[in-house]
């Protein structure tokens, strides 16, 4: 199964290193699963109010529509939600 990372994080609650560290949750995941690992997606310090102003979830969104991976690996569940929630189709975790 071919799996994407997301992750991001906003200036009022995390850091940048926040993003490598939820990859890394993310990383563990994929490879506990033996899926492959196809790419990465992120947003910085954009608020997570509306995910139409995030370009990382933008590109997943026009990504998955493309084909491109078969599952979303998040680390947050709220970011697993919204993603289902934009692409019903789409497997997260």
């Amino acid at each position: 199964m071919r799996a994407v990372p997301y992750a991001r994080y906003s200036t009022d609650l995390q850091r940048p290193e926040s993003v490598e560290d939820q990859f890394r949750v993310c990383r563990d995941l994929i490879a506990r699963q033996k899926w492959e690992e196809v790419g990465t997606y992120h947003d910085a310090a954009i608020s997570g109010d509306n995910m139409i102003l995030r370009p990382g979830i933008q590109q997943l969104i026009m990504d998955a529509k493309r084909g491109k991976f078969d599952v979303v690996v998040a680390e947050a569940l709220i970011v697993s939600a919204a993603i289902k929630q934009i692409w019903p189709t789409c497997s997260s975790y």
